[in-house]
């Protein structure tokens, strides 16, 4: 396992993505998961930077796994900002027209529609969100 720690801003997502995709070529990672990787690791370290210490400043730390038998990676997230259990708000109705849908959502919906899967749990008052993908 890899880890880092980054002050939660967005200024960092191209830090942090550039590690992650070092991870990923290193593991003969397809450009389409690698890619559909590098928009998950935006949306979610974005939301932490946007949402996850109100007007305050947090550390968000990232740590990368990787299975070689099953080569599903796992990226998880863990910040000590407000809970916030992503996996609970409801998808957004994409049939709606731009103008009629409630602003917001998109950004988790398309994590969760490109990972395998996703999972949340809040514990010794941290947020840790793992995402999980087949390479």
């Amino acid at each position: 396992m890899t880890e880092w720690t980054f002050e939660a801003v967005a200024e960092n997502i191209p830090q942090l993505t550039e590690l992650i995709d070092g991870q990923l070529e290193a593991l003969d990672c397809s450009m389409k998961a690698q890619m559909q990787i590098d928009v998950a690791v935006d949306e979610i370290f974005g939301n932490i930077a946007r949402y996850a210490y109100g007007e305050g400043r947090g550390d968000a730390t990232v740590r990368f796994d990787f299975d070689g038998t099953s080569r599903m990676a796992s990226i998880s997230f863990l910040d000590r900002g407000m809970p916030f259990d992503p996996l609970k708000k409801a998808d957004p109705d994409v049939t709606l027209s731009v103008e009629e849908r409630e602003v917001g959502g998109l950004g988790i919906f398309l994590v969760k529609k490109t990972m395998d899967d996703m999972k949340y749990r809040y514990e010794n008052g941290m947020n840790i969100l793992t995402l999980y993908k087949h390479i």
